[in-house]
């Protein structure tokens, strides 16, 4: 199927201000006509990207739009509109309409107002008024409460099979001629004036169109948002390593197991621990443990290894990221752990701050060998995943 796009930015924001066009003001750094261009050249597979310009940018368009046909527009959204419609294919069945201003729509919801025109017709993207809604008169005061369930915010695209959308052009150029007023502020007005039904689709609350300067301070931080790096699937692995001598309590995971000797350290040793934080600081690039708990601090004397792992959890919420899952292995000789590896299991998820099947604990030993293995040290193995929040 052909199916061509119109972006309409044939007007110059005068609401905005500025020396300049509203659609050539820098969003985030990119001019918002060619963010909206970029949008419709780089997603939905069009035949054709017509966009209808003030008749000085027509004249000498920015290189940008070299990949798009450009046409002059008119004094009314409708004229750039229908000036941009007898640019497109003969061969064209569908056509969608966008607006310049709004810069941050998306592939999916173009693609959801094609599939709809195709089917009906006629669709536009709209979002469903969430605020009640009060009718005023010219005075101020109202005098009526509209129906929140049956008030829809139009948004672009408007997309319509050609045959509509022609019929609707030519409709408000007969009633012109009669002497009628034919002013719309979109195509959706047009069709429904000539007769035909348009189907809404569900829009995009960050499809917002551009019109103040405050809605542009809006957009920065929606577009901002957008080109930060995704945050999912990250990990990090972590590992400690502690002498045992007499008169140390034995600490794993939070808890005190029966044994005649414990780890040597400058908090409470507790290995377990030490490994999850490193591999939590690890999977945010906060560095390690000794970065942020050095053993040259007497704030961490003989502190537990479960508050550290707190603050480690909390430096992650501070970067947008949680923990998704832990898996640790102890490696000691002796004493065994597996008769308290549940209790471990429930004092890490309560520091993480995720459910008991959230964290794995194995104890492992190192059959005799090295330090480990002699039963002078104990080892910790632990990965981390974690998510955007």
């Amino acid at each position: 199927m052909h199916v061509s796009a119109i972006i309409a930015a044939g007007g110059r924001g005068s609401r905005f201000g500025g020396a300049q066009p509203k659609q050539l003001q820098p969003l985030a750094g990119v001019p918002i006509l060619k963010r909206t261009v970029d949008a419709f050249l780089n997603g939905y597979a069009f035949d054709e990207v017509v966009v209808a310009l003030p008749s000085d940018l027509a004249a000498n368009p920015p290189a940008y739009l070299d990949d798009v046909i450009v046409v002059e527009g008119g004094d009314r959204r409708q004229d750039s509109v229908a000036s941009a419609v007898r640019a497109v294919a003969p061969s064209s069945q569908v056509i969608v309409i966008h607006d310049a201003a709004r810069p941050l729509v998306t592939a999916e919801l173009i693609e959801r107002t094609i599939d709809a025109a195709i089917k009906h017709g006629a669709a536009i993207a709209a979002v469903q008024a969430r605020d009640t809604v009060k009718r005023g008169d010219p005075s101020r005061v109202i005098c009526g409460t509209l129906p929140r369930d049956e008030i829809f915010l139009a948004q672009t695209p408007q997309a319509f099979r050609v045959g509509v959308l022609r019929d609707a052009l030519l409709h408000a150029e007969t009633l012109a001629k009669a002497g009628a007023s034919a002013d719309a502020t979109d195509e959706a007005m047009l069709a429904e004036a000539a007769g035909h039904r348009v189907h809404l689709v569900e829009g995009d609350p960050r499809n917002i169109k551009i019109t103040t300067p405050d809605d542009l301070i809006m957009a920065e931080a929606l577009a901002r948002q957008d080109a930060r790096p995704a945050r999912t699937g990250r990990a990090g692995i972590g590992y400690d390593l502690h002498r045992l001598v007499e008169g140390r309590p034995l600490l794993l995971g939070g808890v005190t197991i029966p044994s005649d000797r414990g780890a040597l350290g400058h908090s409470d040793a507790d290995v377990v621990c030490h490994a999850i934080t490193d591999a939590v600081l690890g999977a945010a690039s906060l560095g390690d443990i000794g970065r942020h708990f050095p053993d040259v601090d007497p704030r961490w004397k003989d502190a537990s290894s479960l508050d550290l792992l707190r603050r480690a959890v909390a430096m992650l919420a501070a970067e947008g990221l949680q923990v998704g899952n832990v898996d640790v292995t102890v490696i000691l000789e002796r004493p065994k752990i597996k008769d308290h590896i549940d209790a471990m299991r429930a004092a890490l998820a309560s520091a993480l701050g995720v459910d008991g099947d959230r964290v794995s604990v194995k104890g492992k030993t190192n059959e005799g060998v090295d330090a480990v293995g002699r039963g002078e040290a104990v080892a910790a193995h632990a990965i981390v995943l974690v998510r955007s929040r």
